[in-house]
């Protein structure tokens, strides 16, 4: 799996979890100096209180265009360490 913005690679992982939909890659994967930690946090009632990144490339900026959740609950607990992506941002 891939994960593109703007023309280029944010992630790249043959091992993703998907949960609701959703891909997440290991945080190993990720392209990093294209992320930027956002103050944007949210809740999820069974997968736990989420983080932001917002991702950068080429002089535009993607706010909150990716999240992970760096205490999941027991219930989501396979994402630990690993990042999703929307906004915009084609996984493929």
């Amino acid at each position: 799996m891939k994960a593109t913005w703007n023309g280029a690679v944010l992630a790249q992982s043959e091992d993703t979890v998907v949960v609701e939909g959703n891909h997440y890659f290991p945080v190993d994967s990720l392209n990093k100096e294209l992320f930027v930690e956002s103050p944007t946090h949210s809740n999820c009632p069974w997968k736990g209180i989420a983080s932001y990144y917002s991702v950068s490339v080429d002089g535009k900026t993607n706010a909150d265009a990716a999240w992970y959740y760096p205490e999941p609950k027991e219930a989501a607990k396979q994402i630990k360490g690993h990042v999703a992506f929307w906004k915009g941002v084609k996984v493929s």
